[in-house]
């Protein structure tokens, strides 16, 4: 191994095990009410808000510690039109001629369409961006790696901090994403990932039965 500087370790709590198994326990009960929304209510969150949860999602995991990631934050009405409008042409596209039935069957429980007025109704669209080249400093230009898997991460990262904060979410990824470039000003070298929605949920908002249905730990999990 070549040389290279160090810290200590950071110092972990010495948690006995019962309290690790209850605090793990704990997290799984917050973390499993998190459902996707789709009906948004226009009623404002602090940026700092927002802020605090990509610092939270900049902290993953990440290849060679190039951190390949960029959040372009839309709170502005018009930014966010134009990307409700260009998100439902692809989104009309997909619904009507590129997907399969098979993919459809699979949509219909959860009641999904074209219409996603959820983009300009939620305070914030994240608009997460992979970055094929860059690095750990500013002005960087090198080679990312494991980029997809990477934001992946942070992604989740993300969505949990902004679930904790008492915010809900919903992931959106319209196919082909390349006007997010446009309307985000970002570079052709970066590729969007998806959009998160994050807001506070309308008054009337429902989740579909079938998002209820999560698969036991058995089915998830092998023990070797």
């Amino acid at each position: 191994m070549t040389d290279h500087d160090t810290v200590p370790y950071a110092d972990l709590p010495a948690y006995p095990d019962e309290e690790r198994i209850a605090r793990a326990k704990s997290f799984y009960e917050a973390i499993r009410t998190r459902r996707t929304c789709r009906q948004f209510s226009d009623a404002p969150v602090p940026r700092a808000v927002i802020e605090q949860a990509i610092l939270a999602a900049g902290t993953a995991p990440n290849g060679a510690n190039h951190q390949p990631w960029h959040f372009a934050v839309i709170g502005s009405a018009e930014r966010k039109r134009a990307v409700r409008e260009a998100a439902e042409v692809e989104e009309k596209a997909f619904y009507e001629t590129k997907a399969s039935d098979e993919w459809l069957e699979a949509l219909a429980p959860l009641g999904t369409d074209k219409d996603k007025p959820y983009l300009e109704i939620a305070p914030w669209l994240i608009v997460i961006f992979g970055q094929r080249r860059g690095g750990p400093n500013p002005g960087d230009d090198k080679q990312n790696y494991y980029v997809t898997e990477s934001v992946g991460i942070a992604s989740g990262f993300l969505i949990a901090a902004l679930h904790d904060a008492g915010l809900a979410t919903l992931t959106h990824t319209p196919n082909p994403m390349k006007f997010l470039n446009e309307v985000c000003e970002r570079p052709a070298n970066e590729k969007p990932m998806m959009i998160v929605v994050a807001g506070k949920p309308a008054p009337d908002a429902t989740v579909p039965t079938h998002a209820l249905s999560k698969k036991q730990l058995d089915a998830i999990a092998s023990w070797l």
